[in-house]
């Protein structure tokens, strides 16, 4: 059996640009891409936090420490300058290799500055 698993996140990260005209993607700072061990062209799906639009797209590499997230073509009509987004990428696992899987979790400031790296999504504060 195969499972479909997190593979990857980028965590509250705030929207930079948005361009309609832009043939469709999502141009994602190269040192976020890095991180959270996302390629270029990889699917990722995106969800947006402020107003609930769920999509797929592919990445493309944005500069390199500029904190760009730029959501491109039609996907633009889902998310506004300044809104938060959860970026995530799934891969396929064996059964061998999910029982020793770790996700990336890549947790970033107000700026899409990377603050942590981590495997685990941290316990809530009650």
């Amino acid at each position: 059996m195969q499972r479909t698993l997190l593979k990857s996140k980028l965590h509250r990260v705030r929207v930079t640009a948005s361009e309609l005209e832009y043939e469709g993607s999502c141009a994602i700072d190269e040192l976020l891409l890095e991180a959270a061990d996302i390629r270029e062209y990889e699917r990722i799906d995106v969800y947006n936090v402020h107003n609930g639009e769920r999509f797929s797209t592919y990445a493309i590499r944005g500069q390199k420490g500029s904190g760009m997230i730029s959501v491109n073509g039609a996907a633009a009509r889902k998310a506004a300058v300044g809104d938060i987004l959860i970026i995530a990428s799934f891969a396929v696992y064996t059964e061998m290799e999910a029982a020793q899987h770790e996700p990336r979790l890549v947790y970033v400031d107000e700026r899409n500055r990377i603050k942590r790296i981590g495997a685990s999504i941290p316990a809530q504060a009650a």
